[in-house]
């Protein structure tokens, strides 16, 4: 049972952790236990929008992660079920909808890929170097390494391609005149990318939840009723025999929120702090649906914004706590680099309850 669709079920799937709205099935972003990490943002197209209830984007980045065991095989898995049952419905929360369509980031230890779509259509780019970015637009030109086997044919028979020269998919399938937001995403892409250059070849997991916190660029948000809702950074060593660690905030506004370790281990201790609660007469199951509002916030969640409200109210008072949660946040980054540089080797218990002891410890930070 995903979102709004019941779809077959898979002979096996895989563990994950995911980072999502907590009203629907899907995510914004995960990782599973072989390494594979998929995220993914809204994008505006010339294909219609679909209110009926399909498959979210959120949906798929789940999906892939469930039943993909690489990147290419959790890309083949999203391509499949989004031809089949097509991508629509609302991806917020709220009596009106509100509907897009999606580009993905797809990783793992040895390939990286972005899945750009268009209603059922899709195209798809294998990253060999360097780095990578996306934001609220389409942005596979003509180095597409697959794609939907009617791409081209639907292209043209909408006259949005004459049929000769190269087809960029970017070119070929975004919206002549774009929504106000796709406009503020072009600024923000182009400072991604801008970010990822200055950086290049000398790239940290630091590094990212840098550029993650950076304001100016509007890639965090934290004004105009908008929040960046949670943020997530990965580390995927080519060394098989490594572990990848997957470091999450589990609260919004990452330039005031603590990127947490968590790591694939056997026994894993459940952490209920960053689970949202549930509710029998959940508003996004009834039809109609979205009609009332519950707090789904998570205990974590509710003590991070009554800290917010400190730090906003107490500028003073709120720097010291600033402070207190990166220097939090660099003992879990310094043991973490250890881990991965072969210096330290804790007991797998230890992994199991690291990302509950990280969350309890900030907990006990904003009592």
């Amino acid at each position: 049972q995903c979102t709004y669709l019941e779809i077959e079920q898979a002979e096996r799937t895989h563990a994950v952790v995911l980072s999502r709205p907590a009203w629907l099935w899907g995510a914004e972003m995960g990782a599973n236990e072989h390494g594979v990490c998929v995220g993914n943002e809204g994008v505006w197209t010339r294909e219609p929008l679909g209110e009926d209830e399909a498959l979210l984007g959120m949906d798929l980045v789940r999906l892939g992660l469930e039943r993909g065991s690489s990147a290419r095989e959790a890309l083949e898995v999203m391509a499949a079920l989004l031809e089949h049952y097509g991508q629509g419905g609302s991806c917020k929360e709220e009596p009106v909808p509100f509907v897009y369509h999606n580009t993905f980031l797809l990783a793992d230890r040895t390939e990286a890929w972005v899945l750009e779509t268009a209603g059922r259509y899709w195209a798809a780019q294998r990253i060999q170097e360097g780095s990578r970015n996306i934001s609220n637009q389409l942005s596979i030109g003509k180095e597409i390494t697959a794609e939907h086997a009617g791409l081209r044919q639907r292209a043209r028979s909408q006259g949005w391609w004459r049929g000769d020269g190269e087809f960029s998919f970017t070119e070929v399938f975004s919206l002549t005149h774009q929504p106000a937001r796709m406009e503020a995403a072009k600024a923000r892409y182009r400072a991604g990318k801008e970010l990822l250059r200055q950086h290049a070849g000398h790239i940290t997991a630091e590094t990212f939840m840098a550029i993650l916190r950076d304001k100016a660029s509007g890639i965090c948000v934290d004004s105009e009723g908008f929040r960046t809702a949670g943020s997530m950074v990965s580390v995927l060593p080519r060394d098989p025999a490594l572990p990848c660690v997957h470091f999450f905030t589990a609260t919004p506004d990452p330039s005031r929120s603590v990127f947490k370790p968590f790591i694939f281990v056997a026994g894993l201790k459940p952490v209920p702090q960053v689970r949202s609660p549930t509710f029998r007469d959940d508003p996004a199951k009834q039809i109609p649906r979205f009609q009332s509002t519950v707090d789904r916030r998570h205990e974590l969640y509710r003590r991070h914004q009554a800290a917010l409200e400190l730090m906003e109210r107490d500028q003073e008072q709120g720097q010291k706590l600033l402070q207190t949660l990166r220097d939090l946040e660099k003992q879990g980054l310094e043991g973490m680099n250890a881990l991965l540089g072969g210096t330290v080797a804790p007991r797998p218990d230890e992994l199991a309850d690291l990302f509950f002891d990280c969350v309890d410890a900030e907990m006990k930070f904003y009592t």
